[in-house]
């Protein structure tokens, strides 16, 4: 039988479930592929507690493993960008077949180094950078093929997912108590910043959005947003209105171009994608022929990522390397298209207010009065009684484009009568 040897280069939580599924799964995915997959060797660090490492041969120097004459398929599960990238293209150089979990790195120099790849005639692969256990990439690159994608919308960061569930179901727990508790549990990192301030989304769908579009890479015209400033009141508040509030990326492809933005969002709660809780993943996908689909399952850990990493090992084992006919981005590469992106003043939602206003007559008039000369109508809307001589008042508005609803938003600001800032989250109907 034609072996398929493995280099593992990482033994953290990725790459020692990796090496656990390829020995426990062992028989199962040779029945699948009709060859043997082994892992000839390791490149780490520190041998991992969890890892049976007695009969496998290790090195420190993760290079040795992209440089060794004894390993077919190079499995980068170290993170980063910095050494990631060299390592990967040292690995193509050597003519090795590349499985990477990294979504920065593809996010910031994929096209360069599918071009590498492609010159050098081996394959990268890149299921397990996004969504963890889902599989993603495969669904909107091979399963949708015969539609026309509109649109994509997804809960692609466990830890935000965690962290607004938690401070929902807590009813008065605020961000930085959560956040917490998200650390404690080994959710978020000692610095969370890449999953709150919606980093790691925007490498996932800056991915999704050439996938799904046929467009190149282009992190830059990506909007990102954060979700610290979510407070206790927001959450109620779009409870009462009928609404949950998610962390989403969000992509679309219209006549005037392709949006590409990751912000706090306001669904309703019947919909599929607000009843997505916890660490769990889901991606929702419109398309022309298939309607809307929805993708769900846990979006990180040692066993789901794994799953997608090993996946890609089996798709190069089974193809000797070759494409099988599927591009990586789901277009061949020149028929890749370069479309306007819209920027983010230029696209239009509805949208949710919350401020505190001086607890007196006429001011709700007058507020009513600024958003209808900005040409903002008002859907919903609830005021609370006011108990320090301020009262909380949220509001839901039409669908306005983004540059209206910021003058009008700066004009409400300026008031007297405005204690504050005004809270803005965007409300889309997916």
């Amino acid at each position: 039988m034609n072996r398929v040897r493995v280099g593992i280069c990482g033994l953290g939580t990725v790459g020692s479930g990796v090496f656990n599924l390829l020995s426990t799964n062992g028989t199962e995915i040779t029945r699948k592929t009709g060859r043997q997959i082994d892992v000839s060797l390791v490149g780490c660090r520190r041998d991992h507690p969890a890892c049976d490492l007695s009969t496998t041969t290790v090195t420190r120097d993760i290079f040795d493993v992209v440089r060794s004459d004894d390993v077919d398929v190079v499995c980068e599960l170290i993170g980063g960008t910095d050494v990631a990238l060299d390592l990967v293209r040292e690995a193509i150089a050597h003519g090795k077949h590349v499985v990477t979990a990294n979504k920065a790195l593809i996010a910031h120099h994929g096209e360069s180094l599918f071009q590498l790849a492609s010159e050098a005639g081996v394959s990268l692969k890149f299921e397990a950078s996004i969504a963890g256990g889902i599989p993603i990439v495969k669904a909107v690159r091979e399963g949708l093929a015969g539609n026309r994608i509109n649109w994509l919308a997804g809960i692609i960061n466990g830890t935000t997912n965690f962290i607004l569930t938690e401070m929902e179901n807590a009813g008065n727990r605020d961000f930085a108590d959560v956040l917490k508790e998200a650390q404690d549990l080994g959710y978020a990192e000692a610095d969370p910043t890449f999953d709150i301030e919606g980093i790691d989304a925007a490498h996932k769908l800056t991915i999704l959005s050439s996938i799904a579009f046929g467009v190149p890479l282009n992190l830059a015209a990506l909007y990102s947003e954060g979700f610290s400033a979510i407070t206790v009141e927001d959450i109620r508040f779009a409870s009462e209105l009928g609404y949950r509030i998610k962390h989403l990326g969000i992509t679309t492809r219209s006549e005037q171009g392709v949006e590409l933005r990751v912000h706090p969002t306001l669904i309703e709660k019947s919909r599929m994608l607000a009843q997505v809780n916890g660490v769990m993943n889901a991606v929702m996908v419109g398309s022309d022929a298939a309607g809307e689909t929805m993708y769900y399952g846990a979006g990180a850990g040692a066993g789901p990522t794994a799953s997608s990493v090993v996946a890609d090992i089996i798709d190069v084992a089974r193809s000797d390397g070759q494409s099988g006919g599927v591009p990586e981005f789901g277009f061949i590469p020149q028929a890749l298209e370069t479309l306007p992106m819209v920027p983010m003043e230029e696209t239009a939602s509805c949208h949710y207010l919350r401020m505190r206003l001086l607890d007196k007559p006429g001011v709700l008039a007058r507020i009513s009065t600024i958003l209808s000369q900005h040409d903002i109508s008002i859907e919903s809307m609830i005021q609370k009684d006011g108990k320090t001589g301020t009262a909380p008042v949220a509001i839901i508005t039409d669908e306005i484009r983004e540059s209206a609803i910021n003058e009008a938003i700066a004009e409400l600001e300026a008031l007297a009568e405005v204690d504050g800032k005004i809270s803005r989250i965007r409300v889309e109907s997916f």
